[in-house]
């Protein structure tokens, strides 16, 4: 069927209802006895339950939630990305970008005629959700949910309603099996280092990662403790903080030309008086594989160790990370 329709020529939200009932025609035309037939329910992260017929044409939201979906063998489904879909590095340059997944445009969303949105929990905003839950179609919010079980509970959920459980049984074997080695690996850390995360420079101040942050939890699956206590997610933190957490180690991400590097931290008064400064202890990781928490979590969490504990190398020089090499596409 083609669902292409001219464009209309009303512009901000009445554009967004516009496209929002062509979209919903669209998914209407569906035969109804098939798509009941294939119909399954999913309780998502909103608190509803989401009725998932076609699947046929997909708007992936959320790094993790694309990654997930490629590592399934079922990208050939998905009809557009959001910026924050950065691995496979092939899935910006070969779907289309919706844009940032917390400034998503309803328009970009429904002019690609999906037929189920799928989205990491705190995309948005407010006025765009609405736009396209009056569009009928449907959509679902993944729990963003920082912990090993929570990443696991994330596959299952992503797989559960593609319609593909044996795909994420083999995918969540692999990362459990992962994460099992990486607790090993973590056995053998006797001191732990203490990490600060820092996100950026706020008006010459560090924003910092505090507790309920994916920095903290990568920071503890790699064997380190959050040399921030205090607060929960990322706050600009003061000099005075930054010297009385007397962090081992400092850690970021990279992210294109805006990241930070070691000389440009320890140049700041405050972090030069740092046991960090003092052994140039620095850190740097690709932001989704470090922060994403999708499969590589756990291999992620083994190069950080690494870092943080050169002498567990010979260690963990067996433990080739199954869900870089793992097969989950039938």
């Amino acid at each position: 069927m083609n669902c292409r329709m001219p464009a209309p020529r009303t512009t901000g939200v009445l554009l967004g209802v516009t496209l929002a009932l062509a979209a919903g025609l669209c998914v209407s035309a569906v035969p109804f006895a098939a798509a009941r037939a294939e119909s399954i329910v999913v309780h998502d992260a909103r608190g509803r339950d989401v009725a998932i017929g076609n699947r046929s044409r997909i708007v992936s939201i959320g790094g993790a939630i694309t990654e997930i979906l490629y590592a399934l063998g079922l990208e050939d489904r998905i009809v557009g990305v959001d910026t924050t879909s950065l691995y496979p590095p092939k899935a910006l340059g070969e779907k289309p970008n919706v844009g940032y997944m917390r400034q998503l445009s309803a328009e970009g969303v429904l002019g690609l005629n999906p037929q189920l949105i799928l989205a990491i929990e705190g995309s948005g905003p407010k006025e765009t959700l609405e736009v396209l839950d009056a569009a009928k179609i449907p959509f679902v919010s993944f729990p963003e949910t920082y912990t090993e079980q929570g990443l696991i509970d994330k596959i299952k959920m992503v797989a559960h309603a593609m319609d593909a459980d044996a795909r994420g049984a083999c995918l969540t074997a692999a990362v459990s099996g992962d994460l099992a080695e990486l607790k090993k690996l973590r056995d053998n850390v006797k001191k732990p280092a203490r990490v600060m995360f820092v996100m950026s420079f706020l008006n010459g101040r560090a924003m910092v990662a505090g507790h309920k942050t994916a920095a903290n939890e990568i920071i503890k699956l790699a064997g380190g403790v959050n040399a921030v206590d205090g607060f929960e997610g990322y706050k600009p933190v003061n000099d005075e903080a930054i010297v009385a957490a007397k962090p081992d180690v400092i850690l970021t991400m990279q992210r294109g030309r805006e990241q930070l590097d070691a000389q440009t931290v320890f140049a700041n008064p405050s972090f030069a008086l740092t046991p960090a400064a003092a052994k140039k202890s620095f850190v740097a990781m690709d932001g989704l594989y470090l922060l994403g928490f999708g499969p590589r979590t756990a291999a992620a969490a083994r190069d950080l160790a690494l870092s943080l504990y050169p002498d567990l190398t010979d260690k963990a020089a067996t433990w080739k990370p199954a869900t870089l090499t793992v097969d989950c596409h039938k």
